[in-house]
């Protein structure tokens, strides 16, 4: 005669029982019934969604950069008495597993594919461990890289180099900037090349928007005097300014005496 003994599962937890060693089947969750010495509980398998997390460190990409990278594991196991009877602590087996695959990929990657192919690399790396972990009874519903790590030095001469980048693209907007404005001094020219008048009211727009602020200097070269017609314009200019100081102060200034 055997007596027998109650046993109770968590809800998210089934009991492998194993009569005389060998499998007998799976219990719970809750309560149910076992025979103590001929009945053994080896294990407890959740059914849970499982967190691992896992890492790889100074792993060589294939361009010879040490990296250090974090990422997340997520998975279930989906046949309870693969998960103990094929391997013997399935949790740990599948931790290497994730690691060395991590390895692995890292080692079949250059630094800027790494860097900008993480969505590659989570459905590489799940496919991979998935295949090793299947036969366990245990399915890998997703990988996410958390961090990528690479050496400092190497961080600022990225860095350095972006800054580089930056600069290379703002001069070469400057200079497409300044070909359009040459464009559009070569047509403004060649309309007042043909149209001595219009040239003359642009020099006269350009003497009055710099005498109408109070104190102004305008500095013209002797060339833009015979080209744009502007003796005249200069001797305007400055009966003007006579003409407001003396509205300003009320008394006319001595015109200048030539040498």
């Amino acid at each position: 005669l055997h007596s027998v003994c109650p046993a109770r599962r968590q809800p998210v937890e089934k009991a492998i029982v194993l009569r005389l060693g060998r499998f007998r089947g799976l219990k719970g969750p809750g309560p149910f019934w076992i025979v103590p010495v001929v009945d053994t509980i080896p294990a407890m398998v959740d059914h849970r969604v499982m967190v691992t997390p896992f890492t790889a460190e100074r792993t060589l990409t294939r361009d010879s950069v040490p990296v250090n990278v974090d990422a997340v594991l997520f998975w279930v196991v989906w046949d309870a008495e693969k998960a103990v009877l094929e391997v013997e602590d399935y949790q740990t087996a599948i931790a290497w597993a994730a690691q060395t695959a991590l390895r692995e990929i890292i080692g079949q990657m250059d630094l800027a594919s790494i860097l900008v192919g993480r969505t590659v690399m989570d459905a590489e790396l799940q496919r991979i461990i998935d295949e090793r972990t299947t036969p366990w009874g245990i399915t890998v519903q997703s990988v996410e890289i958390r961090d990528i790590v690479i050496p400092e030095a190497l961080e600022d001469a990225m860095s350095r180099q972006a800054q580089a980048e930056r600069e290379r693209q703002a001069r070469v907007i400057l200079g497409e900037s300044e070909k359009q404005i040459a464009a559009s001094f070569a047509e403004a020219a060649q309309a007042y090349r043909d149209n001595p008048t219009a040239l003359h009211l642009r020099a006269m727009n350009m003497l009055f928007e710099g005498l109408k602020e109070k104190g102004a200097l305008v500095i013209v070269p002797s060339s833009a005097v015979e080209t744009m017609n502007l003796g005249g314009l200069m001797g305007m200019a400055s009966m003007a300014g006579s003409l407001q100081t003396f509205t300003a102060g009320g008394q006319p200034q001595a015109p200048p005496q030539e040498g």
